[in-house]
């Protein structure tokens, strides 16, 4: 356990770089959407000379849109801006881009920083971030469900095949918001609104098929990169999960989350999402501010690290071992084709 002081210190670090600077955040803004909206005029210029060049010219497309829904999950935390109005005016426009209806993706997301990694709060529904079974429970599944359980937490299936179904298809019904939570749920026909308009008009300009041919494969290049981040950064080898009475913040953010080294062009397009341990200390934090937070702090920097290549590798673990005190894969969890009881 970290000493009194010790957490004394780190919340004042915290604290003083979580004010947000509006000139920044404008900055921002326009180096954002201005090359996303130019990429994306540029890649309707070139479907008439080469799909593959619309293809290549999608993936900076991506990585703009990354940028534009890390300043959406920013304004979700009210850390962009300092005014509550303006952060949620920015975040719904950043979700016609993105697709992920703002008030909605906000409450629920919400949700995942009150939880993460407490083994006995565990929503029911899927948290695509940083859900996971005990290997006691996965060995208790039948051998269908365990089956089921693997196919779905699939690379492949998991971060290739489900994002982009999540915020092409999921994101359009409220089918898993409660139904008193009436501000979010009209988040969500609000957003399907004015994006069909959006797509009827951009449709009749210039041509549904061509529009098709563009914005799809950005979106899926996109929310691919978006859910591998998030997600890697709370299960890897070392993150630890802990039961309700072991829980707090401080432990769960420089345990259970990780400091997430890409080189510098990545960081910068990934909005300095790599400093998780430090946004989930404090979510009040900026993007542009999390480096900055995370060189001031010794205690920051003994978070667990992960360069590139372990972050690839981070995908495999899905099962907590509560005796070794790690994440391992299923290959790590043998059941001997036997349900266990």
């Amino acid at each position: 356990m970290a000493k009194a002081t010790d957490l004394a210190a780190l919340r004042q670090t915290l604290s003083s770089h979580q004010t947000a600077s509006p000139a920044r955040s404008l900055g921002q803004i326009a180096s954002s959407f201005l090359p996303f909206l130019g990429l994306c005029g540029v890649m309707y210029a070139t479907l008439g000379v080469s799909f593959w060049l619309t293809l290549a010219l999608s993936v900076p497309a991506a990585g703009f849109l990354v940028r534009i829904f890390i300043i959406q999950h920013d304004c979700g935390h009210g850390a962009f801006f300092r005014s509550r109005t303006t952060n949620d005016w920015v975040g719904r426009l950043c979700s016609l881009a993105t697709l992920a209806p703002y008030a909605n993706w906000r409450r629920q997301h919400a949700a995942h920083h009150a939880n993460w990694n407490n083994l006995d709060r565990r929503e029911s529904g899927e948290d695509i971030y940083s859900a996971c079974l005990t290997t006691h429970e996965y060995r208790r599944l039948s051998p269908l469900r365990r089956v089921r359980y693997r196919f779905l937490r699939h690379p492949a299936v998991a971060l290739i095949i489900l994002p982009p179904l999540v915020f092409l298809l999921v994101y359009r019904f409220p089918f898993d918001t409660p139904a008193h939570w009436r501000r979010e749920r009209l988040s969500v026909h609000a957003t399907n609104l004015v994006l069909a308009a959006a797509i009827v008009g951009l449709g009749l300009v210039v041509g549904f098929g061509a529009m098709a041919r563009v914005q799809l494969p950005i979106m899926v290049i996109a929310s691919v990169i978006g859910v591998w981040l998030f997600s890697v950064q709370h299960r890897f080898e070392a993150a630890h999960w802990f039961v309700r009475d072991e829980w707090s913040v401080a432990g769960a953010s420089l345990r259970g989350t990780s400091y997430l080294r890409l080189p510098a062009i990545l960081q910068w397009f990934t909005g300095n999402i790599g400093f998780h341990h430090v946004h989930h200390l404090n979510p009040r934090i900026p993007n542009y501010r999390l480096a900055a937070c995370h060189a001031a702090s010794r205690q920051l920097q003994q978070a667990p690290t992960l360069t590139l290549r372990d972050a690839l590798k981070a995908a495999a673990y899905w099962l907590w071992d509560d005796a070794q005190g790690r994440m391992v894969r299923f290959r790590d969890c043998p059941t001997n084709g036997d349900r266990q009881r």
